[in-house]
């Protein structure tokens, strides 16, 4: 069965002429200092670093096991949920998995589904400008954490009603885990994977302390994409964006940093062109539950789509030998969807495929 083709479609002509406007206006770019926010990471930094001390003094070996597992978790929770599920919609997940993924997006304390994807939805539509919420051209500090510790740009509240969200807002997964956010955080962020360790002896403090590094760590991991891959590296897609690729923070933030292709081809499941298996650890997860039946519809752009952009619009980086006689294509039978958003280079619709689908 074919996917719906009628997804709500991102950035109309004006819209686009709008954001045009937005990286002519310098704007106003006070900076004013959020307490609560500023209180939290200083008070999280201070307890992971003591965390980081006691993981090389004190910690068992089961700790520092399931303190792996949990942030590995907590990663896929955002790469594979947050982000591509609900961000970008470029797979479908039956419910067990949308649950598994709102409890793997909870171990991370980066506050709701919601508020992640609203987010992200905006640096989207309005990449690199003052409506962009983590906006690179303000350096790589702000774009990296700078801007969680700050009251939102205006032109970020101005733009709040031009994000369609309904689909986030009509789950009832992610609307229980809004509602029950306090409760459901709290438990899988800090009581739980606190309370767990001491099953083998570990005390509660060292477990906190350890727990507040696995957050931080998670957390800085997810903001690298924000800031590293707008800052640094090739542009093999598009060389007139400011997201770049950087393979090596691929591995860190588990397939999010071939960040180029991810803005040019924003619906496809895999971020990353080829696949990448080898340092895309969430295409791998997500290709799991599609072999058991969890998630279908997975979206992916044509490597003829994918060579075709790299020519028109890329740095000239040929990292994949596009145009080698020897380099071999995908040839899956596959359905084809047209999935707009708003790409005013996309002039061929039918290089967007969908895999496993159900019906």
């Amino acid at each position: 069965m074919v996917a719906n083709a009628t997804e709500p479609v991102l950035g109309s002509a004006r819209e686009r002429e709008d954001c045009d406007k937005l990286w002519l206006a310098s704007g106003s770019r006070k900076h004013e200092l959020a307490a609560v926010p500023v209180t939290l990471f200083t008070y999280w930094h201070i307890s992971g670093l003591y965390g980081l001390y006691l993981i090389c003094t004190v910690a068992t070996w089961q700790t520092i096991v399931f303190t792996l597992l949990m942030y590995n978790a907590g990663a896929l929770g955002i790469t594979a949920g947050a982000h591509r599920l609900w961000s970008h919609k470029t797979y479908k997940a039956t419910k067990p998995l949308e649950i598994l993924l709102m409890i793997f997006h909870s171990f991370t304390s980066q506050n709701t589904v919601r508020h992640w994807a609203r987010d992200h939805r905006f640096h989207h539509k309005y990449s690199d400008t003052d409506a962009d919420p983590h906006n690179a051209t303000r350096g790589f500090f702000y774009s990296h954490v700078g801007w969680l510790l700050v009251k939102k740009h205006p032109e970020v509240l101005k733009r709040s009603r031009t994000i369609d969200m309904s689909d986030i807002y009509n789950n009832p997964v992610l609307r229980f885990q809004k509602i029950y956010g306090a409760q459901v955080i709290l438990s899988c962020a800090y009581i739980l994977p606190s309370l767990i360790p001491m099953l083998w002896g570990q005390s509660f403090s060292d477990s906190w302390h350890i727990n507040s590094l696995r957050i931080i760590l998670n957390l800085h991991a997810s903001c690298l994409v924000n800031s590293a891959a707008h800052a640094f590296g090739n542009k093999p897609y598009d060389k007139n964006i400011a997201a770049t690729q950087i393979s090596i923070l691929s591995f860190v933030t588990l397939g999010e940093c071939f960040h180029n292709y991810h803005h040019v081809f924003p619906w496809d499941y895999r971020t990353a062109e080829l696949g990448n298996n080898r340092l895309n650890l969430t295409t791998i997860f997500i290709d799991f539950f599609a072999w058991i039946g969890w998630a279908y519809d997975l979206k992916t752009a044509t490597d003829e789509m994918i060579e075709s952009r790299a020519k028109r619009t890329g740095d000239g980086t040929n990292l994949w030998g596009w145009g080698d006689k020897d380099l071999v294509k995908s040839g899956e039978k596959v359905e084809e969807i047209f999935y707009g958003w708003g790409d005013k280079d996309m002039k061929d619709t039918s290089g967007v495929k969908v895999l496993y689908t159900q019906g």
